[in-house]
């Protein structure tokens, strides 16, 4: 981004927001970026220190050389492919009051994701309760569906597990700044979690689904930047997926009218539902997100 623009007189040498955001737009759609002006605002804003709406507020206002080098390194950064959410180091997830801190030792949480969420709060005994009520958070990471599920139910116990002690640690910093109380615990899906008797009222997970040979073909900013323990889910994506069916259709795990939630990728929801019906499940059922495709399936446990 050079001091001047082509198109105008050299001897103005400051640039209005409206000029700057329009330049990084340009230069976004060049580069290929599908969504190339909501990424030119988030780092705008971010160069700015405001918000995406006082952009607008601020169109006239001119950028000086300090707002400018530090949107000239946040360019040169998605211009690597890096997503834009581990540049601002935030991403909202399922409404306006839940921001979460995200970098490189967690996945971006995804809107498809809080279908899952959104079905689950749809499930549960509304409050108060008839007995209290215990949600497992799967393979958390950021934290984000135990943190939904929290927020939206404070009488509610949520415990969250991972295998990655780093992701545990960026889901604790997020709690933390949320004020919401979460257990987070380390272990391998159910490994380690402590169930509480009767079992839990909902299990939540969306566990890595990518199939090992078509990680090499994803967008450099998923293959490149997010951690592979979160995307890689075996030779089908669905490994993770089968070992915890089985786990939780272990007596007491549920309670009987309990549900697993499993968010799954394009093409596997058959295989899911599939592998549920034969480990025995009752009312196995399939949603779509808002692109039509199948992503979450849930069933209640079986009977024993």
């Amino acid at each position: 981004m050079s001091s001047t623009s082509p198109s105008r007189p050299a001897r103005q040498q400051l640039w209005t927001v409206q000029e700057v955001l329009n330049w990084t737009v340009e230069r976004f759609e060049r580069a290929g970026f599908g969504e190339a002006r909501a990424d030119a605002q988030h780092l705008v804003a971010q160069a700015l220190g405001c918000s995406r709406m006082q952009i607008f507020l601020r169109y006239d206002a001119l950028v000086d050389e300090a707002q400018r080098t530090a949107l000239r390194e946040l360019i040169r950064r998605r211009l690597a492919r890096e997503p834009v959410a581990y540049i601002a180091g935030k991403r909202g997830f399922h409404g306006l009051g839940l921001e979460l801190a995200v970098d490189r030792r967690v996945l971006i949480p995804r809107p498809e994701t809080e279908h899952l969420v959104d079905w689950l709060l749809e499930l549960l005994p509304p409050p108060p309760p008839p007995y209290p009520l215990h949600v497992l958070d799967v393979g958390t990471g950021s934290g984000a569906i135990a943190l939904a599920v929290k927020h939206a139910r404070r009488d509610v116990e949520v415990t969250a597990v991972d295998v990655s002690p780093d992701a545990l640690a960026v889901a604790r910093e997020n709690a933390a700044s949320l004020g919401l109380q979460v257990e987070f615990v380390r272990g391998d899906l159910l490994r380690g979690v402590k169930l509480p008797e009767g079992g839990l009222a909902a299990i939540a997970a969306n566990l890595p689904y990518i199939a090992s040979p078509e990680l090499a073909e994803l967008q450099p900013e998923v293959r490149d930047y997010e951690p592979r323990l979160a995307l890689d889910g075996g030779q089908d994506g669905l490994d993770l997926v089968r070992r915890l069916v089985d786990a939780c259709a272990a007596p007491g795990v549920l309670v009987p009218e309990g549900r697993l939630f499993l968010e799954i990728g394009l093409g596997q929801a058959e295989a899911t539902r599939e592998h549920m019906l034969a480990r025995g499940y009752q009312s196995v059922e399939v949603r779509r997100d808002a692109a039509g495709i199948d992503r979450v399936v849930s069933g209640s446990p079986p009977i024993h």
